[in-house]
């Protein structure tokens, strides 16, 4: 299933995207919200049909929250990290369907304590170029501890800094170059062994 999702990205939301990258470019990441062709590519390797529990982190300004929201199926549960607060904060107003968290290094005892139990899907637009290996670490313990067996987890990246890394955690790594994306993204679709 693939809805054409259309989310044009306002003055308002470059603005400020661009304002939190000039505030702290470790968080943020990019100075401009992802484009529709990364969108798209980040959504395709989801079975929409199958995804119960979907986590999102670095929500940012919902670019991916917009595709979620419309691709998911009614009944299931969209589980969004951001950590810059402003951002969740008009996140939870747009959004009031999907819970809201601020540190994706609490990825599976949020799940836990939500009842939610494992994740189907996880999609990223974390900048983990920017992050301390330590961080890095941390959260790719969690990703991988918080998805299903089966299930899937969907990055972008401006390099193929992480790809060493995610193949070391994931038993299966493909990447593809989303040349229409302002600068250039690699989507990282990695999935975890049904065991």
């Amino acid at each position: 299933m693939m809805i054409d999702c259309h989310h044009p990205v306002s003055i308002k939301d470059r603005l400020m995207f661009f304002y939190n990258f000039l505030q702290s470019p470790g968080q943020v990441g990019s100075i401009t919200p992802s484009s529709r062709a990364l969108a798209k590519q980040m959504m395709n390797p989801i079975d929409w049909s199958q995804a119960n529990t979907i986590v999102e982190l670095g929500a940012g300004t919902g670019i991916f929250t917009t595709w979620i929201e419309q691709m998911k199926r009614p009944e299931a549960t969209l589980v969004s990290f951001e950590k810059e607060s402003k951002m969740r904060q008009r996140l939870e107003t747009l959004f009031p369907n999907a819970l809201f968290h601020e540190d994706a290094v609490d990825l599976t005892r949020v799940l836990a304590d939500a009842g939610l139990g494992k994740a189907d899907c996880i999609v990223s637009g974390l900048p983990f170029a920017n992050f301390p290996q330590e961080l890095r670490d941390q959260i790719m313990a969690e990703v991988y501890a918080a998805l299903k067996p089966g299930g899937v987890f969907v990055a972008f990246q401006y390099s193929l800094q992480m790809k060493k890394q995610l193949s070391t955690v994931f038993e299966n790594v493909t990447v593809k170059l989303v040349p229409l994306n302002l600068p250039p993204a690699f989507v990282y679709v990695c999935r975890k062994e049904r065991g």
